[in-house]
């Protein structure tokens, strides 16, 4: 068996070269293309310099592009970073500065965002839609890097509690673990000629972890470089698409596209739902309507993605399981969970605390930083931020110990979104916290003490974080209020903002 995601591809590239790794809109990659691209990338990057631990970055769309670089990078010891395309300028900056990138590729769209940050460390730019040509004058030649499973393989960043992203480094033995063997067998993907669609971003864990599955395990992806719900649905027909990963805002716009009712599904075995939890109604419109196996997966990037599942057999909306509706499920291969009290010590069964977790999916550490790798590990077992519950082996989250928002799948720190609040002229004190939506799970909703004397609408204090942070971040709200409650030490009783708008729900996630 291969040891790594890159040995497994070149595995599949001897054995079944001329079968179908990826199809996009753009072409096709079969796994000898996939390869022969990766190993001609890697005497391009060797060619500027780089080598064992650079790290070389993208913002990018296309996924097949973003894999390649990954596998390539790999094959000189090099890490790729995958840039969110959806930040704001001088978090990008701050990415590939915190990266000391060596290289940066970018899709056309997204010059204009090159042109407003500065990157110093960055040797080269390379356009994603000339890519091909560049790669296309090296030789085909693989470099026979042969890597360490502990080395870095990818690096993703995630928003941290101090509102910088940090880089979340995650080895080769972290990927294969997860995406060769625990996430696969959770989720019944056992390869070709199993047809993965793929409409998540390159920048997710599941976005490109999702990718690396189909590719170690010989089996095809279907990827689309933005997730149109009419697009989807009409794909799962064309390309008899077997398995697809979506998280919940997916599935509803789905299930309101025209049509979906009568659409063809009937390839379809199993979807995957995750990164934000699902409205009861939602799922039992979407099991009524694509008509194969549901599994809930609960993961973290820092986990290598996927660590629970409730499977098939536990979505019973009718019957005596209706409860587990609400879990996370029971955990899955190689991972171990418990819960545990501010001391440390294991909480008893239903009693809420923080999930930890003990994986050999768990990241090697943050990049560059020491401190915030140490805190987010109790010996070997990471310290999630996520409050919850054991009942009967099934996970239950309850609440986030962390203040994170889950908005549409994305996480949303509410630090990084109160420190550009406050650089409003007209606000004295605010505060941020998620409150329930209907279409995205979450919303971010900003709870604002204005100056004496000073004056300012909701609109614009919308408009003022939309200038120095993702849109997507932003708050869709705005209360003007006469304090920010606080304890005595100063700190925030975000739970106190917070319940007014969570009266009457059952968790304190939606």
């Amino acid at each position: 068996m291969a040891e790594t995601i890159l040995d497994a591809v070149r595995h599949h590239a001897r054995v079944r070269g001329a079968d179908l790794a990826y199809w996009t809109p753009e072409r096709t990659w079969s796994f000898a293309q996939l390869d022969d691209a990766s190993s001609r990338i890697a005497q391009g990057l060797k060619s500027f310099g780089i080598g064992p631990g650079d790290r070389v970055a993208c913002l990018t769309k296309r996924t097949a592009d973003c894999v390649a670089l990954v596998l390539a990078a790999n094959k000189i010891g090099a890490v790729c970073m995958p840039v969110n395309w959806r930040l704001a300028p001088p978090e990008i900056e701050y990415i590939v500065t915190n990266g000391n990138a060596a290289l940066l590729m970018l899709d056309k769209a997204f010059q204009l965002v090159e042109s407003q940050i500065k990157t110093p460390s960055i040797r080269k730019t390379l356009v994603t839609e000339e890519f091909s040509s560049w790669y296309g004058e090296f030789a085909a030649r693989d470099p026979d890097h042969v890597a360490d499973p502990d080395d870095t393989a990818l690096q993703l960043y995630s928003s941290g509690t101090t509102g910088l992203p940090k880089g979340v480094e995650l080895t080769h033995r972290n990927l294969a673990v997860s995406m060769m063997e625990a996430v696969p067998g959770a989720i019944g993907y056992h390869g070709a000629p199993d047809v993965m669609l793929n409409a998540l971003p390159t920048y997710h864990i599941a976005g490109v972890g999702v990718a690396l599955l189909t590719a170690s395990k010989g089996g095809m992806s279907v990827l689309y470089p933005d997730f149109d719900p009419a697009g989807v649905i009409a794909a799962i027909g064309q390309h008899r698409i077997t398995h697809s990963f979506l998280v919940p805002a997916m599935i509803q716009f789905m299930l309101q596209a025209p049509g979906a009712a009568a659409a063809d599904y009937s390839s379809l075995k199993g979807i995957s739902y995750g990164a934000s939890p699902i409205s009861e109604k939602v799922l039992l419109d979407a099991m009524r309507t694509f008509k194969c196996r549901f599994m809930q997966v609960y993961g973290l990037t820092e986990t290598t993605g996927a660590v629970t599942c409730l499977p098939p057999e536990d979505h019973d909306p009718e019957g005596p399981k209706r409860e587990l509706l609400r879990s996370a499920g029971k955990p899955i291969e190689g991972v171990e969970l418990r819960v545990v009290d501010a001391a440390g010590r294991d909480c008893p069964e239903g009693e809420v605390g923080e999930v930890w977790i003990r994986t050999a999916q768990n990241m090697k550490g943050y990049w560059a930083d020491r401190k915030a790798t140490a805190d987010a590990h109790a010996g070997d077992w990471f310290r999630s931020g996520d409050a919850g519950y054991l009942k009967e082996g099934y996970l239950f989250l309850h609440d986030r110990i962390k203040d994170m928002v889950v908005s549409g799948g994305e996480n949303i720190y509410p630090a990084e979104v109160e420190n550009a609040l406050m650089l409003h002229p007209a606000v004295a004190d605010g505060a941020v916290i998620g409150v329930p939506d209907e279409q995205w799970g979450e919303a971010v909703k900003a709870c604002v003490v204005l100056k004496p004397g000073a004056s300012a609408t909701e609109a614009e204090i919308v408009d003022f974080t939309r200038s120095r942070i993702a849109h997507f971040k932003c708050p869709k709200s705005v209360d003007f209020v006469a304090a920010i409650p606080r304890n005595p030490t100063g700190k925030i009783l975000k739970r106190v903002l917070r319940e007014p708008y969570w009266k009457g729900k059952t968790r304190r996630v939606n």
